[in-house]
């Protein structure tokens, strides 16, 4: 008796266990599902740009009906959209998690570079920013959204954390707190560089952001 007892909780644990692994099977393929679709969508945004890019055509890439993407994303611009919260949004939050930490700047435009570098440019997060470029005079609605998700977070933060800064004697000249622009202007150039100029003359990425790092702090024997 008492072993019958005991055997029921056990098959009820077993039970209660293939129910919760089923229904992670579906949750992780749906996932993976939307994760194929933001994949397959940058590869045709990359390659035709937003107007060309048709939705039969990601779906094709990923594998999937045309009718799938709509359980996911209400349309071209809805799944551009997405491709921008997934990618970058991440790491704008790590950037104001930065700020917050009240770092040294030179340690924060450190971060931002080094963030830049390795996050963006070494990753197909680039092909993000070089689609606002191309396509953000024709398509104001998205130029719009990528301000509000990505700039207007960053810009703000950097301005008064520059102008601080300034009053602390950690930067000579108030420059980069007027135009904080100025801080990323060498990274949309080495995107833009390196996209129409690129194969016949490299840009080495790193050695930029670094020779504007130097720039930016008046190091002697920048290199």
């Amino acid at each position: 008796m008492a072993r019958g007892a005991t055997a029921k909780p056990r098959i009820k644990a077993e039970r209660a266990g293939k129910d919760r692994g089923a229904r992670h099977k579906p949750a992780q393929e749906t996932a993976d599902k939307r994760q194929s679709i933001l994949d397959a969508a940058l590869d045709e945004f990359a390659a035709r740009g937003f107007a060309d890019a048709r939705l039969d055509d990601v779906a094709r890439r990923a594998g999937v009906a045309k009718g799938t993407i709509y359980l996911y994303f209400r349309d071209k611009e809805s799944l551009f959209q997405d491709l921008v919260r997934t990618r970058l949004s991440p790491l704008i939050g790590t950037i104001e998690a930065a700020a917050v930490r009240e770092l040294p700047i030179r340690a924060l435009v450190e971060l931002i570079i080094t963030t830049f570098v390795e996050e963006i440019y070494g990753t197909r997060r680039k092909d993000v920013i070089r689609l606002i470029i191309s396509e953000g005079t024709r398509f104001p609605e998205l130029a719009k959204f990528y301000y509000s998700e990505v700039i207007g977070r960053v810009l703000p933060m950097l301005r008064q954390r520059l102008r601080v800064a300034v009053e602390r004697g950690e930067l000579g000249n108030d420059a980069l707190a007027r135009f904080p622009q100025l801080l990323v202007a060498p990274a949309l150039m080495a995107i833009l560089w390196n996209g129409l100029f690129g194969r016949f003359e490299p840009l080495d990425v790193g050695a930029l952001m670094r020779a504007h790092l130097a720039l930016l702090f008046n190091d002697r024997g920048a290199s």
